[in-house]
């Protein structure tokens, strides 16, 4: 996997000319767990549409959150390593407890009473734009699954799914979030 990439943020300069701000590595870098994905959180909005102004950062957060804010946005960068045992056979209460480390426990629907096609099962109430950048993952859904390689782009609608590295080395996926609606009776 290549090393870790650059975060480059523009703004503008008292006279409204166009400047870099920062240009630098992801700030917010987290795993989970011992087998679990890398988060590199790249930026985040509150609102929609979003307010530019000249030098202003990234809205700060307490902490590593799955979905965007409301009404907002969110890039991250996912390195998910190849898929171990211990991954493929979390029972519920482990599963629930790792979406709870991002602040997502209610994300996760992976039941006891119910036969989930993995364990990582989850869903989120956004619109969700994956593009592979490095190595190959299988999307896992409800009804059915596909491998998505280096330069496949997903768009994930707030359906039931998982990932799953069923290869031998790292996948690096960028995600676009941008916060959503259930409508539908969904």
């Amino acid at each position: 996997m290549a090393g870790l990439f650059r975060r480059i943020v523009t703004g503008h300069d008292d006279a409204g000319r166009s400047i870099i701000l920062s240009d630098a590595p992801p700030e917010r870098v987290q795993k989970l767990g011992e087998h679990g994905p890398t988060f590199f959180e790249i930026w985040n909005t509150r609102e929609t549409p979003a307010k530019i102004d000249r030098r202003s950062g990234e809205p700060p957060e307490d902490r590593l959150t799955l979905p965007p804010p409301k009404n907002g946005t969110r890039i991250r960068v996912l390195e998910i390593p190849p898929e171990t045992d211990e991954v493929r056979n979390l029972d519920p209460d482990a599963a629930r407890k790792h979406f709870a480390e991002v602040g997502a426990a209610d994300a996760a629907t992976h039941r006891a009473d119910a036969k989930a096609p993995h364990p990582l099962m989850h869903r989120t109430e956004t619109i969700d734009y994956g593009i592979v950048l490095e190595g190959e993952v299988v999307l896992i859904l409800d009804t059915g699954e596909t491998t998505v390689r280096a330069g496949d782009v997903v768009i994930q609608r707030g359906t039931n799914h998982a990932w799953a590295n069923r290869s031998d080395r790292p996948c690096r996926i960028a995600f676009i979030l941008i916060d959503g609606e259930f409508t539908d009776g969904l």
